[in-house]
Formats: structure tokens, sequence, C-alpha cells
């Protein structure tokens, strides 16, 4: 993104500062994101003499999927709830807001990163293959159906981020992503640690925004990685890249 382009940077806020500002700020689109199959919206969002952007996808806005119920925007929120109550903390700050300009829909911290870094440049580093095993084995579970080298955001200090997670939690097993240069390795510590949590009982905050069926689906990936305990290797008989890759 050109510098001029670029939101002003943004205030020193921690997470629930954000969360507060997400969920009750004034909103104004200040233009449609490129790139996007469904309407996502940069946006200003207000509280005081706070000014800070966010992005915004209304279910409005949201192209009917053959395979994935409406409502994409929920999982949005339901993927940032997962990881902030799991302790993983690779999503950033989410929250669903039922007053958007275009109706319900997500709000997300807007993260400014460089956006030439993509999964495919950052596995050139090993100085970030941990974030990347982290968000790698969190898509395992929350059982990402589309995870892009561009979904993943590498900010301004370093940390990686994981975005666009509409196409996650279906009951049926439908992870495509492109991090597969990890299968056979032992899953990180703290990614076992977080499905001991979830067979025990899922986030309050998590069940709210599923179906039942999805809950229970979520059960049963978190005892299947216990069981397993490393990653996987993409399978033949199964389209287990998404396209585009990046």
């Amino acid at each position: 993104m050109p510098e001029d382009e670029r939101p002003p940077p943004a205030a020193d806020l921690n997470g629930p500062a954000w969360l507060e500002l997400l969920a009750r700020g004034d909103l104004e689109i200040l233009g449609r994101l490129p790139w996007s199959s469904n309407y996502s919206f940069l946006a200003a969002v207000r509280q005081d003499e706070t000014d800070e952007r966010a992005v915004y996808k209304p279910g409005r806005g949201e192209r009917p999927l053959w395979d994935y119920p409406g409502g994409l925007f929920r999982r949005e929120v339901a993927a940032y709830a997962l990881s902030a109550a799991l302790g993983i903390d690779v999503v950033p700050e989410t929250v669903l807001r039922h007053d958007g300009p275009h109706g319900e829909g997500s709000l997300q911290r807007f993260v400014d990163a460089d956006f030439a870094e993509h999964y495919f440049t950052l596995l050139n580093e090993p100085v970030y293959h941990p974030q990347l095993r982290r968000i790698a084995a969190f898509d395992l579970l929350i059982n990402n159906g589309d995870r892009k080298g561009g979904h993943l955001l590498k900010d301004l200090e370093g940390r990686i981020w994981g975005i666009d997670h509409g196409l996650c939690f279906h009951e049926e097993a439908k992870l495509r992503t492109v991090m597969w240069d990890f299968a056979g390795e032992e899953l990180p510590a703290e990614m076992l640690s977080a499905c001991e949590v979830v067979v025990e009982a899922i986030p309050d905050t998590v069940a709210a925004l599923l179906e039942q069926d999805e809950c229970q689906a979520l059960k049963r990936r978190a005892v299947s990685l216990l069981r397993k305990r490393r990653f996987p290797a993409p399978r033949e008989d199964y389209r287990a890249y998404p396209w585009p890759l990046v």
C-alpha cells in the first residue's frame, strides 16, 4: 500500500480498548477493499478523541456459497473469540456489529502491515516459523477452508496475524491451506493445551456464534488433534490447496 494511502498510525490501544472502540465507536465507510469476492470495507471507527481504522464485512455483501451457510461474518468473529479465549492470539480483535452502515456484520482491527509479505515470503525466514506453526495449527482446529498466502499479515513490529476466517468451522472436513510445509512435525504444545480446553468445554463466546453441529465438529477436531499430535500432510484425493494461492 503506498505511503500516501496508508491509514494514520494506530494509537497505542490494548486489546480491551480495541474491543470497546470496535463495539461502540462511530463507523464511517472510507472505501471498498480490493481483491475480495465478498464486500469488505475500510472504515473509520471513532470514539471521543480516538480515530482508528477497521475492516467491516457486512452479511448483506456476502456472495451465496453452495457449501457454506450464510453469515460468514459470524465465523470471522468466532475465529477471533476462539483465538482469544484459548490464548492463541493470532486473529486481530474482531466484534459483531448490528448497527453497521450496511447492516449486521463483523468489524476487525485494521492491521497496518508490510503488504509485500505473505506466507511464501515469510516461510523463507526461519525466525517466523514458530508464528507460522501456531497459525497453521489453529487452522486445523477451526477447519479453515481458505488459508491463502495473503491471509497472513506481518505487522510493523514483526508479529504475524491471520485474517479472513469466514470459511471456517464447517462441520465437514473443508481444510484448504497453503501451509503444508510443517507436515509430520509435532503440533505446538500451546495448541495441544488449547485443544484440551475445547474438549472440556467450548468457550461460550464461540458457542454463541456457531450452530450446534459446528460446535460438535469443533470438539471432534480437538479430540483428533490430541490423538494424532502432528501436522497432517495433504491428501492426494482431496483439493487441499485454495485458489488463488496468495
